[in-house]
């Protein structure tokens, strides 16, 4: 953990437009402090006080949509063979809560030991496993943190022991199928717990109590988080774990034990499921390969860590992204193969230009600029911004390649990969492309999210950003 030392001149600075190539860079006036003060304009990264209650209600009310959501989905699976309208013409005849209560996930000692089990393993494996250290993004109080990154080995670990543990027959390798009622219960509780000890721990011993963010509702605080970076001790980051360990390390393992259970019951594992774990793996294990690039994604830089964060990793992101393997699990089938060779290969094209797209950003980053994309000099535009403390700082906004093209080109990637991982289940059932069309909203929702912290973070080298690439997504649509 430091403080950035290097600054930029403060009032009257100017923000640099430049390219490799130009010896001349184009300037462009940036608001000074004493304007944006006057403006009533919040420093990057803070949040202004007075929500409403009828707001901060419609703003939370995630809290209570979120898990009903992951039960109806649960039930719609397990009793409807996946089907929405079954399930909706259920609880127009019975009601929601009697469903519920009849088909819906329970807690059991079994799946709460499970959960407590899994997240202690991955809690070892986070402190014990070597790693590199890599610096995350600067916070708005203008602190520079560090990570230990060993989430890879982690992986490995983690796979190796459920293979060795099945292989010698302690472990039912369709354990989470078998026991996924009790798993859900157990992972909404786990998701709740967490949030309510983040709330208190927020206000009890803050990591760095400068970069909370309060708004003014309890309830809104809650749901969407007062602390940017909470850690336990100096290394122990909760945004970084939740996220890594208790989510994206068990999407694969639930796409395998759902694999072994349909082997279990059918003797042999359908190619559509296959096909949808090898992608999924694919993804899931670039991530952990590249684990120091999350570090610069916005869940890092601007989300505080609540229950958006906290229950979306222990409990949505299990649940909901992995929905193609629990229903092939479940119901097994395969399409064609030519059918399946497509999206398959559309997949694989999705992750490759989300990577390329990620690379380039990535070693503009790492060299200040001085690189080739596309086998041109880069071009990018020199923002500055302030934190909190009063100091200047630097960023580069890469004006080149993909990023010439789209300004979150990276997310168009993100989408073609999770719709051709719903299309490999070869399945019209609504409920197979929740995660699709989960994407398609979160992914549209944090463009605009991003785009706003953006402008207020960069001021007028944002706005001369998006003069020089219009599109936000899709060239030519948006």
């Amino acid at each position: 953990m430091a403080r950035i030392a290097e600054s930029l001149p403060r009032a009257g600075s100017t923000t640099t437009v430049t390219t490799q190539r130009k010896k001349k860079p184009i300037e462009a006036k940036a608001l000074t402090t004493e304007v944006q003060m006057l403006a009533g304009a919040d420093v990057w990264g803070r949040a202004a006080f007075g929500r409403s209650w009828l707001r901060s209600l419609v703003g939370a009310s995630p809290l209570f949509l979120a898990p009903m959501a992951s039960i109806s989905i649960f039930i719609t699976l397990a009793e409807y063979e996946g089907s929405l309208s079954l399930f909706a013409d259920a609880v127009k005849e019975h009601g929601f809560w009697t469903i519920c209560a009849q088909y819906g996930p329970h807690l059991t000692t079994k799946g709460i030991a499970a959960v407590i089990c899994w997240v202690g393993i991955q809690a070892l494996l986070y402190c014990l496993l070597p790693g590199e250290q890599h610096q995350g993004q600067l916070t708005p109080a203008g602190y520079l943190l560090s990570y230990k990154i060993n989430g890879l080995s982690a992986w490995i670990v983690t796979h190796l022991l459920y293979g060795v543990l099945s292989w010698l027959g302690i472990l039912d390798p369709g354990f989470i199928p078998r026991n996924w009622s009790s798993l859900i219960g157990a992972m909404n509780l786990a998701g709740f717990v967490i949030s309510a000890l983040a709330l208190v721990k927020a206000y009890v011993m803050p990591t760095h109590p400068e970069d909370r963010k309060f708004s003014g509702s309890f309830l809104y605080d809650f749901f969407m988080g007062i602390e940017l970076n909470p850690r336990l001790g100096e290394n122990f980051d909760l945004k970084l774990f939740s996220n890594g360990r208790a989510g994206m390390m068990v999407w694969t393992l639930i796409d395998f034990s759902n694999m072994a259970y349909q082997y279990q019951n059918q003797g042999y594992v359908e190619p559509s499921l296959i096909l949808v774990t090898a992608l999924q793996t694919i993804y899931v294990v670039d991530f952990f390969i590249n684990e120091s690039w999350y570090l610069r994604t916005i869940d890092v830089k601007f989300d505080h860590y609540g229950f958006y964060l906290s229950w979306g990793c222990f409990c949505f992101l299990p649940t909901t992204y992995t929905i193609q393997g629990q229903y092939l699990g479940r119901y097994p089938s395969s399409p064609s193969t030519p059918y399946l060779a497509f999206f398959f290969v559309l997949g694989v094209a999705g992750y490759i230009l989300f990577r390329s797209v990620n690379h380039q950003k990535e070693i503009v980053r790492r060299t200040g600029g001085k690189c080739t994309i596309w086998g041109k000099p880069a071009e990018y535009i020199v923002a500055s911004f302030r934190t909190s403390d009063g100091r200047q700082h630097r960023s580069l906004l890469l004006c080149s390649g993909w990023w010439g093209w789209s300004r979150h080109a990276n997310y168009l990637g993100d989408l073609i990969l999770s719709f051709s991982s719903c299309a490999l289940v070869g399945s019209t059932r609504a409920v197979v492309w929740t995660y699709a069309v989960w994407m398609t909203v979160l992914l549209v929702h944090r463009c605009i999210r991003d785009e706003k912290s953006c402008s207020v973070k960069y001021g007028a080298a944002w706005t001369e950003y998006c003069r020089r690439v219009p599109w936000r997504f899709i060239p030519g649509v948006w």
